[in-house]
């Protein structure tokens, strides 16, 4: 009977937890809808993901929950960072994730409760407050990796586009044209071949337009992205939006650079797999191959030896 009372509060809470994700996925939708509309309606600032709207109540505690929580492990303002490299800045996805950073502990203590309530021995005495420690500990973690590993992959999507971004800054250049043109030329004909940087320099030719320094914007970026190599390659187009001169053959000098080192980078991977080839080689291959070179004459041997004892 225990076992059936357990089973049916983990499916009460996951059901819960469902149903909590499902109605925040359509209230953010119903945020973004407002925010739009009254961006086309030229009403004053969009709603964000703290702001009430209607029937959002339930939203906005959420959100907020998730904040405080933030507030309690960022402390050094790491969590705006993670989702700009995410690309996380639209305010659907900035909703889905501090309300599911705001739902989470309550769905782990509802699993440890059940637990408890249900009699396990997992959950009992001394190993419910252990269990109640770790529900809390990963309500705090498992969001913090959840939107590491979003903003990791992401940057490696941005490495692996940096290369081509400059082969088309060059040609842009030849054409004659400035570092905005440049830029405005890659938002609006090269989005589906640099679907990540097209994004961010979309929002980067929005702020020129509105009269940003162009050098700024572009450190700005740089760092926000973390990437070293298009930190490097923004930092050659600061240089020469500032100073001026030959925009080409750096370009292509940095490219080199970036290209070497991702040979170096390579080479060390290669030399990390065929380190552990041969450990698996030795642990695995080795073996069968001594069995398969030295068990003939092993064998021969054991038989040449019981035959001479049965003769004696």
């Amino acid at each position: 009977m225990s076992s059936i009372l357990f089973a049916t509060l983990v499916v009460l809470a996951v059901i819960i937890g469902l149903a909590a994700l499902i109605a925040i996925a359509f209230a953010a939708m119903d945020v973004r809808t407002a925010n739009r509309m009254r961006r086309r309606l030229g009403l004053s600032r969009p709603l964000d993901e703290f702001t009430e709207a209607g029937d959002q109540k339930i939203l906005q505690g959420l959100a907020k929950q998730g904040a405080s929580m933030e507030r309690l492990v960022d402390k050094e303002g790491e969590t705006p960072r993670l989702l700009a490299q995410a690309a996380w800045r639209d305010p659907r996805p900035r909703l889905l994730f501090y309300a599911f950073q705001g739902v989470l502990p309550a769905v782990l203590v509802l699993l440890v409760l059940a637990g408890s309530a249900s009699g396990n021995h997992y959950f009992v005495g001394l190993n419910f407050y252990i269990a109640l420690f770790i529900a809390l500990a990963l309500s705090f973690l498992i969001p913090r990796w959840v939107l590491r590993a979003a903003a990791e992959g992401r940057q490696k999507r941005i490495k692996k586009e940096v290369p081509l971004f400059v082969h088309l800054l060059v040609l842009l250049f030849e054409a004659g044209l400035s570092t905005r043109q440049a830029l405005t030329s890659l938002v609006r004909e090269g989005r589906g071949v640099l679907p990540e940087l097209g994004r961010e320099f979309d929002a980067i030719v929005r702020q020129l337009d509105t009269g940003a320094d162009t050098g700024e914007v572009l450190r700005q970026l740089g760092d926000t992205l973390g990437v070293e190599d298009l930190t490097t390659i923004l930092g050659v187009l600061r240089q020469v939006d500032r100073y001026g001169g030959e925009i080409r053959e750096p370009l292509l000098e940095t490219l080199r650079l970036i290209e070497e080192r991702r040979g170096l980078d390579l080479r060390e991977q290669v030399n990390l797999i065929s380190g552990r080839m041969t450990v698996v080689m030795v642990v695995f291959f080795f073996p069968s191959l001594l069995i398969f070179v030295a068990g003939p004459a092993f064998i021969a041997i054991n038989s040449t030896l019981s035959t001479f004892a049965g003769g004696r």
